[in-house]
């Protein structure tokens, strides 16, 4: 039984890890930040200053962290119990009384077939949640059922730095409202209103210091330098 507590636990903990990645994530943390910090707190590693201020600056992020810190301190308590027992004589084989296991596997060979079991476990689970179609469709899941539930509520804007008199660099998600939809950045007067597009992420990749004639899409992330306020009016939906 141990055996299969500890496969399940480990599957807890990858599925924990994607949840709190997502979470950040809705809360304006880029993807590859979000799932890092989601790990980094899980497994109790830690992170850079700069990071830490990123979630412990923000209060919806300090309860995701905290959260996934004491899930992570009961799993790993919850693995290594488990773990232990699992190496134990007599622990996993015999309870379920298959024919001809005393002749298979002696009982100081139990911890070794044990042991192999959780490694090619282990790899398996590994090899499943890396698929790229099926991390795909379980985010999509869980993104589905947290916005449902409204765990989380999902921003369009971001602060991710802020300068001297309120200038900042900001992150903004492009929606249906948003009133540069669909223009080139030359026509929305971005510069004009003293802002400054970085970037842009989308799906096919990122267009760093995107030219003039870039057209605005849909569910794009303009990551922008200028006065927030001026970001905020320019760019969010009303």
């Amino acid at each position: 039984m141990n055996i299969f507590l500890f496969i399940i636990a480990i599957v807890i903990s990858f599925i924990a890890v994607r949840i709190g990645a997502i979470a950040f994530e809705m809360t304006g943390l880029e993807w590859s930040l979000a799932k890092f910090q989601a790990l980094s707190c899980f497994s109790g590693t830690g992170f850079t200053t700069q990071e830490s201020e990123l979630i412990t600056g923000h209060t919806q992020r300090r309860k995701i962290a905290s959260v996934l810190m004491v899930l992570g301190n009961a799993g790993l308590v919850t693995l290594i119990a488990t773990f232990a027992n699992t190496l134990r004589p007599n622990t996993l084989l015999p309870n379920f009384k298959l024919p001809f296991v005393d002749l298979l596997f002696p009982s100081q060979m139990l911890p070794l077939v044990n042991l192999v079991i959780i490694v090619i476990s282990i790899y398996l689970i590994y090899r499943v949640f890396s698929y790229a179609a099926f991390r795909k469709k379980l985010t999509k899941f869980i993104r589905k059922k947290i916005l449902k539930n409204e765990i989380i509520k999902p921003v369009s804007f971001e602060e991710l730095f802020i300068a001297t008199g309120n200038y900042g660099v900001s992150s903004v998600d492009i929606c249906k409202e948003s009133p540069v939809l669909n223009k080139t950045l030359l026509k929305a007067g971005l510069r004009k209103k003293d802002i400054t597009i970085l970037a842009i992420e989308r799906e096919s990749g990122i267009i760093p210091n995107p030219p003039a004639d870039t057209e605005i899409n849909l569910n794009d992330r303009l990551i922008c330098f200028g006065k927030l306020e001026n970001i905020r009016k320019s760019l969010c939906s009303l």
